[in-house]
């Protein structure tokens, strides 16, 4: 398995690649900021109208994960927070492809970015994920501390109902 950090052209590159993660992500249940019926346009556009202008304008890093030689994973640290907040970062976007899961991607790919993090004097990363998801449990062996958790705060992908989530954080030190 590789993690690479990627340019924004690097980024644009991989535009293929980076849709079909989303889109089978989405597919698979995950809640991400997406709901069903979810097109592998709607996939693109994502990426080519909200995470390609951030990180052309440097507030946004990213990283891919291949595994077997394909692209499975990706994850993004959000560094464009307010004045008062230039220590934080926040993780957004931690996927991987569901026939790639329960190979360490998802591991790796936290800890490339948490590296980075540290890196450029990030001291708290923040982030959030569905209550109860498999993805919560990973924060929590990663190290991350339970901050609090929002009743109805999205809109299941699939059914309609309204989800919890839960935020975490995590002090680099």
């Amino acid at each position: 398995m590789t993690i690479t950090k990627l340019s924004p052209a690097q980024a644009r590159a991989h535009l293929p690649a980076l849709t079909e993660i989303l889109h089978a992500s989405v597919l698979a249940g995950a809640s991400v900021n997406f709901c069903l019926p979810f097109s592998r346009l709607e996939a693109e556009a994502f990426w080519q109208d909200t995470a390609f202008p951030a990180l052309d304008a440097g507030g946004r890093t990213l990283w891919i994960a291949h595994h077997n030689g394909a692209p499975c994973g990706t994850v993004m640290l959000d560094t464009a927070m307010s004045p008062n907040q230039p220590h934080r970062g926040e993780v957004t976007k931690l996927l991987v492809h569901p026939t790639a899961r329960s190979n360490g991607i998802a591991r790796a790919l936290m800890v490339a970015l948490e590296a980075e993090a540290r890196a450029t004097d990030k001291s708290l990363l923040t982030l959030d994920t569905w209550s109860g998801s498999p993805a919560e449990a990973l924060y929590r062996r990663l190290g991350y501390a339970k901050t609090g958790q929002v009743p109805n705060f999205f809109v299941h992908p699939s059914d309609g109902s309204l989800q919890p989530t839960t935020y975490f954080h995590k002090l680099l030190t």
